[in-house]
């Protein structure tokens, strides 16, 4: 009896060591996302991250994880996004000249600049995906973000 015990015990020992090894551990991470080349200082700039593929691109800014506005000097904006779990977030920036919170748009094309992670140019047949926006974040990270005016 004394060895069925000492054996169950044992194998909940080893249950309970191993399954420590299982367990994916979540690191909580900064981003810190800048802009430089803003064309004046009107308003701020508005910065979204997204962590799912179907939230993003958000045209109406409603689909964000975090979202951040900051003010705009000598043509450049930074703002941090702290406490973020480890995993791909993908970037979303707004030069939002009338502060409404919205892409202000002519016929088709945005009027105010706008940004994406890893995204250099946008256009009809060039439109930002999370996959190709996404940046994993495994430890504290800074990234540039280029503007876009159409």
């Amino acid at each position: 009896m004394k060895k069925i015990i000492h054996a169950l015990g044992l194998l909940a020992i080893i249950i309970l060591f191993t399954s420590f090894g299982y367990q994916k551990k979540k690191i909580n991470c900064s981003l810190t996302v800048e802009v430089s080349g803003l064309r004046n200082a009107k308003g701020v700039v508005q910065f979204a991250v997204y962590n799912t593929p179907d939230a993003f691109p958000d045209e109406d800014y409603k689909k964000y994880y975090r979202k951040h506005t900051a003010k705009i000097v000598d043509g450049f904006s930074t703002v941090t996004f702290e406490n973020l779990p480890s995993g791909k977030y993908a970037v979303n920036i707004l030069h939002d000249e009338d502060e409404n919170g919205k892409i202000k748009k002519g016929m088709v094309l945005p009027k105010e600049g706008i940004g994406f992670s890893n995204y250099e140019s946008i256009g009809m047949f060039n439109k930002p995906k999370f996959s190709e926006a996404g940046i994993v974040l495994k430890s504290d990270t800074a990234i540039q973000v280029k503007i876009i005016y159409m």
